[in-house]
């Protein structure tokens, strides 16, 4: 393993921080410092678990969104 990989790994930014930037990430509104900032204290593994939470969630509540629509009738 890449020093610099070895060193991103053992930062400390908690996994609330994680999903915070992931979940602002997914709406697509970031301020260049907060990304920055992001960038120098979030563990990439950390970022990469968070992501795929949140596309699977994501994915789960337009399936159950389509499944309600479809089944209260409105989509006729």
């Amino acid at each position: 393993m890449s020093e610099g990989l070895r060193d991103a790994v053992q930062r400390k930014g908690s996994f609330g921080q994680t999903l915070r930037a992931v979940a602002w990430s997914f709406f697509g509104v970031r301020k260049g410092a907060d990304h920055q900032r992001d960038v120098e204290k979030l563990n990439p593994v950390h970022v990469v678990v968070a992501g795929v939470l949140a596309a699977l969630l994501f994915i789960v509540a337009l399936v159950l969104l389509v499944n309600w629509v479809i089944g209260s009738g409105v989509a006729k």
